[in-house]
């Protein structure tokens, strides 16, 4: 397998059709990491470009965008409360603060502007890496704890395939698709300087950012049943992931027929439905289905017919999921991030 690399995405406020349609094709080729960046809804971005010289600042922080398409919606945005980058194209509006900017017909300078933003997503990045290589050798892989260091001895990432993981943020992929994984018979503690997330956490993450098809086979032709909530934030969830939850906690379906349920066109139903799979929150076993499966240390759904490494029977952590509510599997209606 090719070194793998995530999908990250920007999002667009205040350019015209022509203004994103370069833009994307722009995106392709300009990352200095070689990542690939393609255009995404605000909501669903790591990154906001903004066209300047349609934006307003109409208070401390807040600004509005205007739409770039004849017809379309302004944007408001209250830039404190935003938790990732905002960049400008040329020219900043009046009485902005100083940040990131960009000239939007310089190829050289939206490289530039990629090769920031690719530096502090570095720790997604290294998630993503590390995600990629647990379920490279998920096979080889017990369910204890790991060391994976880099052939110079230093120390890349700490896993716990019952609990909790932490990578160092300047890992590179190259780095971990070569380290070495060491069990270790006991618990072991996670650096500080790292970051950590849940195994779920991790694992979601990088089924939203991969172009690998991770669902397999048997997920596409036989019963599918709904298994547990899964172990994230339901901020995490999109409306279709809930949807499908709700529509197999009601019944279990086939693929074709979750299709048609669910009105989700075969790529993008395949893509949620591994998503699920990867933190175990539906299976195609019957055995493991709803509350039987949730019986503490219980494995989850495997790609192989023995013991599983994927994030979905947490050792400890599966009895502190007894006692918590179980997330509200209904699907609201579609959300406008405009």
């Amino acid at each position: 397998m090719s070194l793998e690399l995530p999908i990250l995405r920007i999002g667009l406020a205040g350019f015209s059709t022509q203004q994103e349609e370069e833009l994307a094709a722009l995106l392709t080729r300009a990352s200095p990491g070689g990542m690939a960046w393609e255009l995404a809804r605000l909501g669903e971005a790591d990154a906001i470009l903004i066209h300047g010289s349609r934006t307003q600042v109409l208070s401390e922080g807040t600004v509005r965008i205007a739409s770039g398409v004849a017809g379309g919606r302004s944007v408001h945005i209250n830039l404190p409360d935003v938790d990732r980058p905002v960049a400008f194209a040329l020219p900043l509006p009046r009485n902005l603060p100083q940040g990131l900017s960009f000239e939007l017909q310089d190829p050289a300078s939206v490289r530039g502007l990629l090769g920031r933003l690719e530096n502090w997503m570095r720790p997604t990045i290294a998630q993503f890496g590390l995600a990629s290589q647990i379920l490279e050798q998920e096979s080889a892989l017990g369910s204890g704890v790991y060391h994976v260091n880099a052939a110079s001895g230093l120390l890349l990432a700490v896993v716990d395939l019952r609990g909790d993981v932490g990578v160092l943020p300047a890992a590179a992929p190259l780095e971990l698709e070569n380290a070495m994984w060491t069990p270790q018979p006991n618990a072991s503690a996670i650096p500080g300087h790292f970051s950590r997330t849940s195994l779920s956490q991790l694992m979601w993450q990088y089924a939203l950012r991969t172009r690998r098809d991770t669902l397999p086979r048997r997920y596409r032709t036989g019963l599918l049943y709904f298994r547990r909530p899964p172990r994230l934030p339901q901020r995490m969830l999109s409306d279709a992931h809930l949807l499908l939850l709700r529509e197999l906690a009601v019944a279990p379906a086939r693929f074709a027929e979750l299709q048609q349920r669910t009105g989700l066109g075969e790529e993008r139903l395949a893509q949620d439905l591994a998503a699920l799979y990867l933190v175990g929150a539906i299976t195609s076993n019957p055995k493991r289905a709803s509350q039987a499966t949730l019986r503490r240390g219980e494995g989850p759904d495997s790609m192989h017919s023995g013991r599983s490494v994927l994030p979905s029977g947490l050792g400890q952590d599966s009895d502190r999921q007894l006692l918590r509510p179980r997330p509200d599997l209904t699907a609201p209606a579609p959300l406008s991030l405009d």
